[in-house]
């Protein structure tokens, strides 16, 4: 669940950068501090997701909006699984999949330790953005990690504070990196090769 930035496509709406679903907008509750990860951000991301977004099967652990989730299922991703424990987010996520005719994505409303403590189905692509005051980044990657959740060659999305330093495993290798304000996001790389 991501928090605290105003969003730049006007209050309680994101909007879907490309792909099919380009130009789309996100309905978002009014919740105080919600923060989607801004526009230029998720560009640069998906820019570097390009060669292997493509059917993918992706993870957003800590969905908030689902604006990641939802771009990536924009840009050709099989399928996504969403994760908030937030009842009024999910029940947006699933409106907002359901007016988008979003089949190949799937809304879980429970606590992201929770569903890491389930039944590990691998993922392609995990998006790792939990609510900076929750400062939860280690252990749902260790949980990632440990609990076969990623295949081999996975790519994982981390989004943090740029004076943050989360522990990850050290299977995971950073692939690219940027900054924006305060915020520091990367893309690192499961050990094996990229798919």
């Amino acid at each position: 669940m991501k928090r605290a930035r105003a969003v730049a496509a006007g209050p309680g709406r994101v909007r879907i950068i490309a792909g099919r679903l380009r130009g789309s907008k996100l309905a978002v509750p009014d919740l105080p501090g919600l923060r989607p990860t801004p526009d230029r951000v998720r560009e640069t991301l998906f820019n570097w997701l390009a060669p292997t977004i493509e059917g993918a099967r992706c993870l957003d652990l800590f969905a908030g909006t689902g604006a990641l989730g939802i771009e990536a299922l924009s840009r050709g991703a099989a399928q996504a699984t969403f994760v908030e424990r937030d009842p009024r987010l999910a029940a947006a996520l699933r409106d907002n999949l359901a007016r988008l005719g979003q089949a190949g994505g799937s809304v879980e409303c429970v606590d992201a330790a929770a569903f890491l403590r389930g039944s590990a189905t691998p993922f392609d692509l995990v998006f790792l953005d939990p609510p900076f005051a929750d400062a939860r980044w280690t252990d749902a990657a260790t949980a990632l990690e440990a609990g076969g959740w990623l295949k081999p060659g996975a790519l994982i999305y981390v989004e943090a504070p740029a004076d943050a330093a989360p522990a990850l495993p050290p299977a995971w290798t950073p692939h690219r990196e940027g900054r924006a304000g305060g915020v520091r996001y990367a893309l690192y790389r499961r050990g094996g090769a990229i798919r």
